[in-house]
Order: C-alpha cells, then sequence, then structure tokens
C-alpha cells in the first residue's frame, strides 16, 4: 500500500536560522504546502531543531559537565518548541497536536501532521524515516540549509564536490559515518541513514528555502539537490 502522506523533514536551522525568523520565507513555505493540500495531498512535517538546539547544547557543555543523553533530551525539547510554531501556522490544516513517537498509530482526519523528536539516540532525521516506515512511505525529503551532499565540508574546502546521487552504502562510509553524536551537523545522521538504508528509502536531500525546488521534488520532476538510493 503507497502511503497518502509525504513525508518531509525540515531542518530547524530552516524554521530558525542563525539570523533570526525569515518570515518571508515561513509564509511562502506555508503558501507551498497549503496550495499542494488543497490538490489532495497530505503531508507529514517532522522538525528539527537545528541552530537553537545546538545554541542550548553549547552553552551547556560550555558550563558544566554533560552526558551524551541530556544533550539529546535538550535538543528534543528545541524540537517540540519548534514543531509547535509550525503547527500552529497551518492553524486548522493540522492535526491538533505535536507527534512525539513516531511508532505510534496515528489516527487523524487532518491533511498535515506535525512531529518533532522522539527520544536521545538520534536525530529527528531517524524520526522521519521512522514515520515513513510507519506510514508505509517510500520516499523521504529533507529540507537542509545546503544545495547538494557534498564529499566534504564546503565551507572548509573550496574544492569540496555536489554530489547528485549516491547509494547507501558509500553516502554511511563516506560522508556522515557509522557513530551517532547529539548535534553533529551532518546532511542526514548516521542512524537514519542506517534504519533508511535497510528500508530501502529513497531520500532527497536539497535547500530548504528553495521552494522552486521542493516544488519540482514534490511533482516529481528534476531539482537541484542530492538523492541517496
Amino acid at each position: 500500500m503507497k502511503s497518502e502522506y509525504k513525508i518531509i523533514s525540515v531542518g530547524g536551522s530552516i524554521i530558525i536560522p542563525p539570523t533570526g525568523f525569515d518570515i518571508s520565507f515561513l509564509r511562502k513555505f506555508r503558501a507551498l504546502i497549503l496550495a499542494r493540500v488543497q490538490r489532495g495531498e497530505k503531508f507529514v512535517l517532522v522538525i528539527g531543531g537545528g541552530t537553537t538546539c545546538r545554541a542550548y547544547q553549547q552553552v551547556l557543555a560550555k558550563i558544566t559537565k554533560v552526558t551524551n543523553t541530556e544533550l539529546d533530551w535538550l535538543g528534543i525539547y528545541s524540537t517540540w518548541f519548534n514543531a509547535e510554531l509550525v503547527r500552529m501556522l497551518f492553524g486548522n490544516y493540522a492535526h491538533k497536536e505535536v507527534i512525539k513517537n513516531p511508532t505510534s498509530k496515528l489516527v487523524t482526519n487532518k491533511p498535515i501532521i506535525i512531529a518533532g523528536g522522539w527520544k536521545p539516540g538520534c536525530s529527528t532525521d531517524k524520526d522521519a524515516v521512522l514515520l515513513a516506515k510507519n506510514l508505509k512511505a517510500k520516499e523521504l525529503i529533507n529540507l537542509s540549509n545546503t544545495e547538494y551532499v557534498y564529499d566534504k565540508d564546503p565551507k572548509k574546502y573550496k574544492s569540496a564536490k555536489k554530489i547528485r546521487e549516491i547509494d547507501w552504502q558509500s553516502f554511511r562510509k563516506d560522508i556522515v559515518g557509522y557513530k551517532w553524536t547529539p548535534g553533529k551537523n551532518v546532511p542526514f545522521d548516521s542512524e537514519a541513514s542506517r534504519l533508511a538504508q535497510k528500508l530501502g528509502l529513497t531520500v532527497y536531500i536539497l535547500k530548504g528555502t528553495s521552494l522552486e525546488e521542493v516544488k519540482k521534488v514534490l511533482l516529481g520532476k528534476k531539482f537541484k539537490g542530492t538523492t541517496i538510493i
């Protein structure tokens, strides 16, 4: 059975970038999703912690000795706050509460479901994969703050090359590794990648603020970004 819902993982830094809220983007993103809803589509939006999450984690770690589990929980709380903002943006179109357990049975007649983080040991990337599994989706759209996955950090290396398509084995070995680290800034976290590979999930990674490209993905058209298969 094909999933009724399209799963979109929205990086927290797309919702709240380091420079502060981008009201214009949020309005346009809302309009894009609602336009697709009017055409009968349904969405699960999984909201990350992003900049907010890392800011809180860094402050805590600088002041006191803290465990990875505590850092994880701080990050999870930040996703819930971000997710509540997004849920309220969609008003009556959205399910009445933020989903905090991606494995629970989802019963709603609303076309938009908003989810946040779940528990320590993974980011909202993995939560999005678990929701894809739960809802029998075969594809997942990941909105990040970069256009493509690169072979190395483009902020540090001018020679970094864009990757338009890559398989899970290579992505895990060469790009994200196999170890989970709270707040680590990677295109798609290691735990999410492990599970996505196991499920045979196709993941599209692209720049979330490039809404024309987001629309192309939703329409099944060629887009600027990376496909992981």
